[in-house]
């Protein structure tokens, strides 16, 4: 499911705790390769079927264990960089668009489980102030982080408010 502009339709996942605190993962593999969790959004998927799917497959959080606070009103877009394209896929796709929701958890910290999928993507986690990750993720990424975080900012959970 490409765009006709070469964008991957995509879901974010901005995952909060009471204390205003995001979800921060590790990357399998990557010592340094940390992000929000995120994934492809299937052909026959809502956006917010595609992330209730995506949440249990890369944190092991279950509908239950979430409240949805708030989504991005419109796609936001971001460019591999050249040496990440991938020029033997079909379709080949220059980028993400991205729908971003804002989670407030539910559930106790250990439902957190980045083994629950059959191939993990994240080997750790962690509460992150709301802001930090837009120092440490991946520079490409750096502006739809910033927008959606900006976008979503006033939804955030804080003392259970």
């Amino acid at each position: 499911m490409i765009d006709r502009d070469g964008f991957r339709p995509n879901v974010g996942i901005i995952l909060a705790n009471d204390l205003g605190q995001v979800l921060w993962a590790r990357r399998v593999g990557g010592r340094d390769a940390w992000q929000f969790p995120q994934g492809g959004i299937q052909a026959d998927e809502s956006p917010e079927a595609a992330m209730f799917r995506e949440l249990r497959e890369e944190v092991g959080l279950v509908p239950d264990a979430v409240q949805v606070m708030a989504c991005t009103r419109g796609w936001l877009r971001y460019r591999l960089p050249r040496r990440m394209l991938r020029h033997n896929a079909t379709p080949k796709f220059v980028g993400q668009k991205q729908k971003w929701f804002l989670l407030r958890m539910l559930a106790q910290d250990d439902a957190v489980c980045v083994a629950s999928s059959e191939k993990p993507e994240f080997d750790y986690w962690r509460w992150v102030s709301y802001w930090y990750p837009l120092g440490q993720v991946v520079s490409f990424k750096r502006d739809v982080y910033r927008r959606a975080l900006a976008e979503l900012a006033t939804r955030v959970p804080v003392n259970g408010a």
